[in-house]
């Protein structure tokens, strides 16, 4: 419908050249932004509504009091229905330590929170349909679960700050009726829409350019040059950028489409959005430069496994 929509407007209306390419990359532009945003704005609004009916912390005295295996689920799963980034995730992850939770726990949270939020798969269900998107959160889940249970069992404590008593932590917000659930479901849509709304339109208008005026003989000439070592490329060259996850995804659909393998696109997707040199510095408050060494290796060597088996998944074994 709104495809038709937008196909009446620049054909009919503005009998503007269906055969151009400057068009064919507008009418792409304007088509993806605008069902992304929308479908951006009504899901968070839903799920901000539903994450008005979970208490911080209860859940922080429930995973302090959890074993490593089920307290890594239930933070990486907790990581996931948060709209955090890797930086804007690390707050928590400290008010989490504060509170007695172990440190591979508070792992699995740090790490699954910017690899899966809800705004990042409204925005995967628009670029890649469900079927990605469900394989994408699944595999994201247990690349929080493995390495926060690798790094809980590897005794890192010793490599923690000792004073992070004055690290920030999120206020929690008291709801008395359901009218203000509702209202904080719209006001967490609005601000996050704000916050992501340029980096949506940036990520849509490089993937339109990609999908348009990139040759696909020359992302094929790419992939064939590099083979199996495409993944560990494609996540080494992830980590050391800093992105939004809803600028990202845009890009590595397009680079899909292109002919960039399944797993090696939303690897290097993943790299970008769990590690960045901005969250090394932040997390130097509260680690030495040996955890955070360990903490970026072991992520990446997950996300570079994970890359692999998406590809396999697809069929292909590089």
């Amino acid at each position: 419908m709104l495809q038709q929509i937008i196909n009446y407007l620049f054909f009919t209306i503005l009998n503007l050249n269906p055969e151009s390419a400057l068009v064919e990359t507008l009418n792409f532009f304007i088509y993806d932004s605008i069902k992304i945003l929308f479908l951006l704005f009504f899901m968070i609004a839903l799920i901000g509504f539903l994450r008005s009916y979970i208490s911080q912390e209860v859940i922080k005295k429930k995973l302090s009091k959890q074993k490593y295996g089920l307290g890594n689920i239930s933070a990486a799963l907790l990581g996931a229905i948060t709209p955090f980034c890797s930086c804007s995730s690390i707050p928590l992850f400290l008010s989490f330590l504060r509170a007695g939770v172990p440190l591979g726990i508070t792992f699995s949270f740090l790490i699954t929170s910017p690899i899966v939020n809800e705004y990042l798969v409204i925005i995967m269900l628009a670029a890649f349909g469900w079927k990605v998107a469900l394989a994408y959160v699944v595999i994201g889940i247990l690349v929080g679960v493995i390495s926060g249970i690798i790094l809980g069992k590897m005794n890192l404590e010793k490599h923690l700050v000792k004073d992070i008593k004055n690290s920030s932590s999120l206020k929690e917000r008291k709801f008395i009726n359901l009218k203000q659930r509702i209202i904080y479901g719209f006001e967490e849509a609005t601000s996050i829409t704000k916050k992501l709304w340029y980096w949506i339109l940036l990520g849509v208008g490089i993937g339109a350019i990609i999908h348009n005026h990139v040759p696909s003989e020359l992302i094929q000439n790419i992939m064939n040059s590099t083979g199996m070592f495409s993944v560990p490329i494609a996540v080494l060259l992830g980590v050391p950028l800093y992105g939004n996850s809803a600028g990202i995804v845009p890009i590595a659909a397009a680079l899909f489409e292109k002919g960039i393998p399944l797993g090696t696109a939303l690897a290097f997707m993943m790299a970008i959005t769990a590690l960045s040199f901005p969250e090394a510095i932040i997390l130097r408050r509260a680690m030495k430069l040996r955890l955070i060494a360990i903490f970026f290796g072991i992520v990446t060597l997950a996300i570079i496994l994970s890359g692999y088996i998406l590809n396999a998944l697809q069929g292909i074994l590089y």
